[in-house]
């Protein structure tokens, strides 16, 4: 059964909505309307990383993120907090999110050490380099394989600290450090990381190579 994760980003900055939930309560209402369209899960994120971005502040992420993960979760809505950094993910879970979105793919053991703590969710993700240098010339032998392979060696390395497998999701990374047409051929291929067999995530909401196959250069329109 389809599960729909609802993006809130409490950035200045992001590809498509930078700036307009900067505000708790602009967050908060935006958060249960997407609540009140059939989301299950609220994906707050208080870092940009988009193609290009400049990594911010801890406290800056913290300062954007953890008063919203509270108001929402004393609202009784799941919230996951899409962050690369074990500071606000810690801070995040204290604060009541279930769910822990690394776009790093939980890489840092500090992060895997935050998370093995709590009974959270884990979406791992794949990601080649930094948002700031991801879609510099991406090269993959195979992007499917690549992927799927990487993937598979994160949730192993996760499983052996003691993460429950019931606990992960993953998520092929569409759009990150992936030219458009790469990522036309992981989406083509979703089924490929549905046989790993975990809960799978489809993370294409108006992604840059949504505007290549159909011309729509402005992310809010796609």
């Amino acid at each position: 059964m389809p599960t729909v994760m609802g993006i809130l980003n409490v950035t200045p900055d992001s590809f498509s909505d930078g700036g307009r939930y900067i505000d708790l309560n602009a967050a908060i209402s935006h958060a249960e309307e997407m609540v009140a369209q059939g989301a299950v899960i609220i994906d707050v994120g208080g870092e940009s990383t988009r193609p290009g971005s400049v990594e911010v502040s801890i406290q800056e992420e913290l300062d954007r993120t953890v008063s919203v993960v509270y108001e929402l979760a004393q609202r009784n809505i799941c919230v996951s907090i899409d962050t690369r950094h074990p500071e606000v993910a810690a801070a995040c879970l204290k604060a009541g999110a279930s769910i822990v979105n690394d776009i790093s793919g939980f890489s840092d053991e500090k992060m895997r050490d935050v998370v093995s703590q709590y009974d959270c969710g884990l979406v791992v993700m794949h990601m080649q380099g930094t948002p700031k240098t991801m879609q510099k010339n991406p090269h993959y032998n195979d992007v499917v394989q690549d992927v799927s392979i990487y993937l598979n060696n994160q949730v192993t390395i996760l499983e052996r600290c003691g993460i429950a497998r019931d606990r992960i999701c993953i998520d092929p990374g569409p759009g990150f450090g992936k030219t458009p047409e790469q990522t036309t051929e992981l989406v083509r291929n979703m089924h490929v990381f549905a046989r790993l067999g975990y809960p799978l995530m489809c993370a294409i909401s108006r992604k840059s190579f949504l505007g290549a196959l159909y011309d729509i250069a402005n992310p809010i329109e796609r």
